[in-house]
């Protein structure tokens, strides 16, 4: 008998591996997509009595809202790794989901020139980046995502055929990668075109014609441009 024949067949992407936070990220991201049009839907039903359902991503193509995706990542890779006392997972949850909120509001206004969300105007907010509240319901999502969410969806991962799962992973990363870079590489190109630069390549051009203004405000219902003060 081979060795190859003694060794036990391995698992797709079996322990906290890449490929499985790959999935974690996607379910995230998906998740957060719809958790906020449906928040959005039921918020502007209660205040306008109708039912609007508006877009509410991260990217351009696709239900997708990366900050949540890497948000679920950040949890389940730092806590998920070992057992610690609730009330520990909450804290540090609320930590980590406070400080990458603000962090990704922060690099969005300095980078983008644009803010997805502000609460200057709600309790104990930090800045109009984040809130205390916010805070400890993301601590208390952490402790939904390590103590529940993650064990089983890491068996429904690890279930998926390790040949099928891992064609069908990197097809999706490249999917993913390509729709993040049309996305945010017109983002890009917008603040450009706020600032009064005209297109001088190729790449510019094609932003400008199939992503204008008017494209990315359907994607992006909820981000707003900061005017530059001249």
């Amino acid at each position: 008998m081979t060795k190859e024949m003694d060794k036990p067949n391995k698992k797709f992407a079996e322990g906290m591996c890449f490929y499985k936070l790959f999935w974690i990220f996607l379910f995230g991201c998906i998740f957060g997509a719809y958790y906020e049009q449906i928040l959005n839907l039921v918020i502007h039903y209660n205040y306008h009595h109708e039912i609007v359902w508006q877009l509410r991503r991260g990217v351009i193509y696709g239900p997708i809202s990366p900050i949540y995706g890497a948000g679920a990542v950040l949890m389940i890779g730092l806590l998920g790794r070992k057992k610690r006392p609730d009330w520990q997972t909450i804290l540090y949850g609320a930590l980590i989901g406070g400080g990458f909120e603000y962090l990704v509001s922060f690099l969005q206004e300095m980078f983008l020139g644009t803010v997805s969300w502000d609460y200057t105007n709600e309790f104990l907010n930090i800045n109009g980046r984040t809130t205390i509240p916010f805070a400890i319901v993301w601590g208390l999502l952490a402790l939904v995502l390590v103590k529940l969410f993650y064990p089983t969806i890491s068996n429904i991962i690890e279930a998926l055929p390790k040949k099928f799962g891992t064609w069908l992973t990197r097809i999706l990363i490249v999917l993913l990668a390509l729709d993040f870079a049309i996305s945010w590489g017109a983002l890009i190109r917008q603040i450009f075109r706020h600032n009064g630069y005209p297109a001088v390549t190729i790449v510019g051009e094609f932003f400008d014609e199939y992503y204008p203004d008017e494209v990315l405000k359907e994607s992006y219902t909820n981000m707003k441009v900061i005017e530059v003060k001249k």
